[in-house]
């Protein structure tokens, strides 16, 4: 294409623009309506593409925080999305047996296991002095939380086993929590109340992600012994994470771990586990098996939301070929081509979808931030979502303005002329 031709191109993609933008200007509502449908589809495009990226990036990176090698034992791991109504049938977890602490020292004490961690979790209030946090999450572990879910302590210290034995009142805190309660402040040695109950402050994680999901969120452990008297928690669902030895594989850590508590709790031959002994790659499969649904639903929403725009698109660009049936006229006497006539009215239609889309990009990105700021998950805007939105909006505008253009470029020039 020569530079001359592609001045040409360009300066009739920027007329198709600036009549699309004059169009909204001066037909609000009609314009509105068109924009609004594409605006809702890219805006659950973004929305909830960022909350699936947050959340893939955040399990990604306990798991890789944790090791490679460490696998974790679960009273119920469905692998999948699972619909309860609270009965029996559709609640198998109901049929597991809790995991208990004997078991935790039965799988601590094989030969390919190096060490393990015991897990619950809940949310607490939080407070010192005067500031008080309402919902922060509260870890039950036991000692070697760091050595098993990977992680360091950079100020003070972790609690020892016999602080673990006696059900001291110590806790760990991470960087977020120390900023919240104590700005500017050590925070070791202080005295801070969790569910009303004193606690002394004895170390800071600073990469808490490792020891609980999200540096962005308030967070503390206390040892699992003190957690079970003063928390206030769902009972039950208690989780061994598991560090096979430099020597064992992970497979063999976890043929010991399965045949030992199968041994534990009498199950015989034939008989299916009624625990749940997963690695980190079925946990990945898992959150991809349930990311891909919500892409699913995604694509289904954001479709009927383009296709409103689509609809709409077709509508206002009727509407536009009919009140410019004249001017049409003149450019053809004046030698415009119908394949110029087209490129002009599907720019103008891919303007009002890519206006949309821009509208919901916004949105999106907003929604994004909020859930980011609110929520334990890390949202963030994909580039790839933004390009898909894009490339969506502009071709709805040129599938759904093809008629529309069509039917302008093929107006006879002598009757255009005579519209009045």
């Amino acid at each position: 294409m020569t530079p001359r031709r592609r001045v040409s191109w360009l300066s009739r993609m920027l007329e198709g623009s600036a009549i699309a933008l004059d169009s909204i200007r001066s037909n609000k509502v009609r314009a509105g309506l068109t924009i609004l449908g594409v605006a809702i589809g890219v805006t659950v495009v973004i929305a909830m593409a960022s909350a699936i990226t947050g959340i893939n990036r955040s399990i990604t990176g306990i798991l890789e925080s944790a090791g490679p090698k460490t696998f974790f034992v679960y009273r119920y791991f469905s692998g999948g999305l699972d619909v309860s109504d609270g009965s029996d049938e559709l609640s198998p977890w109901r049929r597991m047996p809790w995991i208990t602490t004997d078991e935790a020292e039965v799988v601590r004490n094989l030969p390919a296991v190096r060490d393990v961690n015991i897990g619950e979790y809940t949310n607490g209030p939080v407070s010192f002095e005067g500031s008080e946090l309402k919902s922060v999450n509260i870890a039950g572990m036991s000692p070697t939380w760091n050595l098993v879910n990977g992680g360091d302590i950079l100020a003070g210290r972790n609690f020892t086993p016999m602080e673990y034995a006696a059900s001291s009142r110590v806790v760990i805190i991470n960087d977020k929590l120390a900023q919240s309660l104590f700005p500017r402040r050590d925070p070791i040695g202080k005295r801070i109340k969790i569910f009303g109950e004193p606690f002394e402050v004895i170390g800071l994680h600073a990469e808490a992600a490792s020891l609980f999901s999200n540096a962005d969120e308030p967070r503390l452990a206390i040892p699992h012994t003190t957690f079970t008297k003063v928390a206030d928690y769902e009972k039950g669902w208690m989780e061994i994470a598991v560090l096979p030895t430099e020597a064992a594989t992970v497979q063999e850590a976890q043929d010991q771990v399965t045949t030992a508590l199968r041994t534990k709790r009498g199950l015989r031959p034939g008989q299916p586990d009624n625990f749940a002994v997963v690695s980190q790659d079925r946990v990945l499969d898992t959150f991809n098996k349930i990311t891909a649904a919500f892409f699913v639903v995604m694509i289904a929403l954001s479709s009927v939301g383009l296709m409103v725009g689509g609809v709409g698109v077709v509508a206002i660009m009727m509407i536009s070929v009919t009140e410019r049936t004249r001017e049409i006229g003149v450019r053809k006497a004046l030698g415009a081509t119908r394949r110029e006539i087209m490129f002009q009215f599907l720019v103008e239609a891919a303007t009002l979808t890519l206006v949309g889309c821009v509208i919901g990009m916004a949105v999106g990105a907003l929604i994004a931030w909020a859930i980011r700021s609110l929520t334990p998950i890390p949202a963030t805007v994909p580039l790839l979502s933004v390009v898909a939105a894009v490339v969506a909006s502009i071709l709805t505008g040129v599938l759904f303005g093809l008629y529309p253009a069509s039917r302008a470029s093929k107006l006879d020039p002598v009757e255009a002329l005579r519209y009045e």
